[in-house]
């Protein structure tokens, strides 16, 4: 698979500078939904940029360091629990995407976003599992990833007795258990967790 698919077809058209952009956290019961964009160079490609989700933590954690030393710009957002609650994650989702890609140092000529269109209001090429299509993409997802990952490790010192470090707040059987035994603690989505806990 060529992972510079995407971003050929907007180099061939003269433009300069590819943003990606990537979420991670919009399924767990605690913790923030982070999004990445970035602009990478693409004639010095980083080995081994994939999906973040297929690699070990320890492969993501050394790609964090490169790809973050060599990208152009990036941005991480990211939106806590309680907006989350208060206008929903789709709509979470949505303005984190925007922030990022509008907060980034160099502005990007053509933007690559992860998923199903949005309807943001930026203009953007959508590609479907375009953490593992593109390159651009990918470098993103890693970013996203582990930001949140080390997030919820530091939250896990915090709050020790739901296990965060383990789960990064995604609803295992374990997370839910403790959820019902002793409630919520401050990260938690309310409005995530009302099937089966009520205030």
């Amino acid at each position: 698979m060529n992972k510079l698919e995407y971003e050929e077809k907007y180099l061939s058209k003269g433009f300069k500078y590819i943003a990606g952009a990537d979420e991670v956290g919009r399924g767990p019961l605690a913790g923030p939904v982070v999004v990445c964009a970035l602009i990478m160079p693409l004639d010095d490609i980083i080995e081994g940029v994939n999906d973040s989700k297929k690699l070990t933590e320890k492969k993501r954690n050394a790609l964090y360091d490169v790809i973050k030393s060599k990208a152009i710009a990036y941005e991480i957002t990211e939106l806590e629990p309680e907006e989350i609650d208060k206008i929903n994650i789709l709509e979470a989702v949505k303005v984190c995407f925007t922030n990022a890609v509008k907060n980034l140092s160099v502005k990007p000529d053509a933007v690559l976003i992860d998923g199903n269109d949005l309807k943001l209001p930026i203009d953007a090429e959508y590609v479907v599992k375009g953490d593992l299509k593109s390159y651009t993409i990918g470098c993103a997802s890693i970013l996203a990833k582990v930001y949140r990952d080390r997030l919820m490790e530091e939250y896990a010192k915090e709050y020790p007795e739901y296990g965060f470090e383990k789960h990064k707040g995604y609803g295992t059987k374990a997370h839910i258990d403790k959820i019902k035994e002793i409630g919520p603690c401050k990260i938690h989505r309310r409005t995530f967790i009302k099937n089966f806990w009520a205030e």
